[in-house]
This record gives C-alpha cells, sequence and structure tokens, in this order.
C-alpha cells in the first residue's frame, strides 16, 4: 500500500513536547501579567525617599527576560523532547525491525525486550509469542507437505510400476493386477480425503451445532464392531451425556477415528476396548482405552503427528491406514477449541482423551 512521505513519530512527539513546553511557560508569563502586572499603576509615581517603576517600566524590564525565558524552553523543549522521544520509541524500533525480519522470511529472530513490564514490553512478548507459533506452524506444514508429497507420490509410483509391468508381460494375471490396482487407488483416495478432512479442519470452516459425544461414540462402536469381532477384540461403550457445540460430522470422525485405531493396533488379538464419555471439569470428555503393547515414552509423543502410524506397534498393514488418523483427531479437537491427551496403559496398550468445551445448558421451554 502506497502512502505518501510524512513527519516521523519522533518528530511529532518532539514537536508536540516542545510546544507543551512553550505553552505552559507562556500560560506562566501570562499569569503573572494577570495577577501582577495588571495592579501596577502606568502613571508615574513619584515619592519623596526614591524611585517606583511604574507597569510601562515593569514590562519594558519585564519583556526581554521573558522573550528569552521563552526562547529558552523552546529549546529545551526540542532538544530535549527529541532524545526523550528517542528513547520512548527505542523498544518499538526493535519491534519494527523484528516485523521487517518476519514479513521477509526469517522467523526464527527474537525481540527478547529487556526491562521491566510495560506496553511495549507486553508488546514484544505478545509478538515473541506469534512469532514462536507462526514458526511452528510454517514448520508442520512444510513438515506436513513433504510427508503428504511422498505419501501421495507411492501410490502413484506402484500404479505406474504395475502398468508398466503389465505392457511388458501380456500373459499377466489381469483380475490379480486389477485387484491390485483397485487396492492402491483406493489408497489413494484415502489419503486425498483424509488430507481434504484435515484441510477443512484446519480452517475451522465447519457449521457449529450441539453435539452428544455418547451418541457419536455409540454410532463409530456401531460401525466398527465387525472389525472388532473379526480381531476377537470387545468393545465396551459407557458414560453418560457429553454435550459440546461443533460439527457432528468431525466429532463423529474422531470418535471413528478413535476407535478405530484402538482396534488397528490392539495387539495381540482378543483384546479390550473400552469406549468413556462424561462432563467432568468443565469439559465434554470422549476417552477411549485400549489394550496393546507396551509402548515407548518417544513412539508416545510423535503418535499425533501427521502420517505417523505407530511402527512399533503395527505388525500388519491390513488395516493400517495413512497415518493421519491421530492427526485428525488432534486437528479437529483443535479446530473445537478442545485438547486431546495421549498416555500409555501400565500394562500396555494406549489411553486417548479429548476434552471440548461444555456445551451450555438447555433452556427449558414453556
Amino acid at each position: 500500500m502506497y502512502r505518501p512521505p510524512g513527519m516521523s513519530v519522533r518528530l511529532k512527539l518532539t514537536l508536540s513536547y516542545a510546544g507543551f513546553l512553550l505553552l505552559t511557560g507562556a500560560m506562566l508569563l501570562a499569569a503573572v501579567w494577570l495577577f501582577l502586572l495588571r495592579y501596577v499603576p502606568d502613571e508615574a509615581i513619584h515619592l519623596t525617599d526614591g524611585f517606583v517603576p511604574n507597569q510601562t517600566d515593569l514590562l519594558r524590564a519585564f519583556t526581554p527576560a521573558a522573550t528569552l525565558v521563552l526562547l529558552f524552553l523552546l529549546v529545551v523543549g526540542v532538544v530535549g523532547g527529541w532524545f526523550l522521544a528517542g528513547r520512548m520509541l527505542a523498544p518499538l524500533n526493535r519491534i519494527g525491525v523484528a516485523a521487517r525480519l518476519a514479513a521477509s522470511g526469517s522467523l526464527s529472530h527474537r525481540i527478547a525486550m529487556p526491562g521491566s513490564r510495560d506496553e511495549f514490553s507486553e508488546l514484544a512478548d505478545v509478538f515473541d509469542i506469534m512469532l514462536g507459533r507462526l514458526e511452528s506452524h510454517v514448520a508442520e506444514q512444510q513438515r506436513f507437505a513433504a510427508n503428504a508429497s511422498h505419501e501421495l507420490r507411492t501410490p502413484l509410483a506402484i500404479s505406474h510400476t504395475l502398468l508398466e509391468v503389465a505392457r511388458n508381460d501380456p500373459d499377466r494375471d489381469v483380475d490379480a493386477l486389477i485387484a491390485r490396482l483397485g487396492t492402491v487407488n483406493t489408497r489413494a483416495i484415502e489419503l486425498t480425503e483424509a488430507l481434504l478432512l484435515l484441510s477443512r479442519s484446519d480452517r475451522r470452516s465447519f457449521a457449529r451445532e450441539v453435539v452428544d459425544l455418547s451418541l457419536m461414540a455409540d454410532e463409530a462402536v456401531e460401525t466398527l464392531l465387525p472389525l472388532a469381532e473379526q480381531r476377537g477384540i470387545t468393545l465396551d461403550v459407557t458414560g453418560e451425556p457429553a454435550r459440546t457445540i461443533g460439527s457432528a460430522g468431525l466429532l463423529l470422525r474422531v470418535a471413528t477415528n478413535l476407535v478405530q485405531n484402538a482396534i488397528v493396533h490392539n495387539l495381540p488379538a482378543d483384546g479390550m476396548i473400552s469406549v468413556h464419555t462424561d462432563v467432568r471439569q468443565g469439559a465434554a470428555v470422549l476417552r477411549v482405552e485400549n489394550t496393546g503393547n507396551m509402548l515407548s515414552p518417544a513412539l508416545l509423543s510423535t503418535l499425533l503427528e501427521p502420517f505417523q502410524r505407530g511402527s512399533e506397534r503395527v505388525h500388519d498393514n491390513d488395516h493400517a491406514g495413512v497415518g493421519l488418523g491421530l492427526a485428525i483427531v488432534q486437528s479437529i479437537t483443535r479446530a473445537h477449541d478442545g485438547t486431546v491427551h495421549i498416555e500409555a496403559r501400565p500394562a500396555g496398550g494406549l489411553i486417548v482423551t479429548v476434552w471440548l468445551p461444555v456445551a451450555p445448558p438447555e433452556t427449558p421451554q414453556h
């Protein structure tokens, strides 16, 4: 945006200081005139024992001195104002340098404003926090884009290889080739849909309504019950209504992803999954607990990262997914102003707890 050149803030403050000081001096001189000199008679005063100055004599002696005082105040105001304005605006200059570096793409710079707490230091601290979050978000987006490119390239490369093999070997089993291409294509579609869902939740572009997490949990369990029975896993749903505000479709995806993740990674077979909803500490809570192998702290800290499949837990790839299940849970929960907490069960397995703002109580109809 083009802006015409103008006076700097420092110059404006300097002129303001000087003008204020000059105005104060003029008001003091005016007070002297109003309350002192106007009561002195202008006629000549004759006394037998000496000379008494009249009003004209006092003005003739007072005016040059008053003029010099005003000039001195003007100089002091300009010099002192310029110095004080520079001192006051120095923190703002540091913030401006940091803002220009951030605009040029350097997000690692921090202001780190020294000194006691004031308006400028608070602004600098908020700016540093913003830079930190922005740097983290940009790094996460870059990492996600790189991972997404890699993950999308894999099924395309497999499809290309299968087609090249079929071209070089016309006698190859066509049905097996079609089945394999269908599997690869399905995986690519699932990955694309997951990426779109992740982007949608990050933008928070969804309508909000009252949603009961207990109903979402029941629907997710009912949908995935055949898969759990196929693996010999027991599903236990308990709890009470837990109402929150958000998208029913996205929150159903949260419950579905958590239950599916618990089923897929519930090793060895014949395990147990507990799904529980309730309201506690002013939040609507969805808790999914599953048995399984022991999890290392290093793996636990990465499970919410995109494309992290928990390789230490998965021994078959039939339902390994695309590595975005818990990342989608994290993104949707964050878009609903909630948090996700992950902890390892002492006996092995995982506990994932989703905390969402509780919906206000319904107003009774009269």
